[in-house]
């Protein structure tokens, strides 16, 4: 994670098996909380921008200690998974 200013974060996310992912929401809460948290960066109900490959993300940590995040759904990928029968029937 990188803090660019006191209301903007940048972080990347390594998915075991995968490589470098183009967002993470559970990822973007952890890092909004942490930055709040250690005074790094963003403040409690506020939004905080946290960028991605993927694009921006913007979380608020509430003070009720609810985290909410926004941003937007992208479709990327597309796959076809053969299941033999025999698993099927179980």
């Amino acid at each position: 994670m990188q803090v660019i200013d006191d209301n903007t974060v940048k972080f990347r996310v390594w998915e075991r098996g995968s490589g470098e992912t183009w967002a993470c929401g559970t990822g973007a809460c952890a890092v909004t909380v942490t930055s709040i948290f250690l005074n790094k960066a963003g403040k409690k109900d506020h939004e905080l921008n946290v960028l991605v490959k993927g694009g921006k993300l913007k979380v608020t940590y509430r003070s009720d200690n609810h985290v909410f995040l926004k941003g937007p759904a992208t479709h990327v990928f597309d796959g076809v998974i053969e299941i033999p029968e025999e698993i099927l029937n179980k």
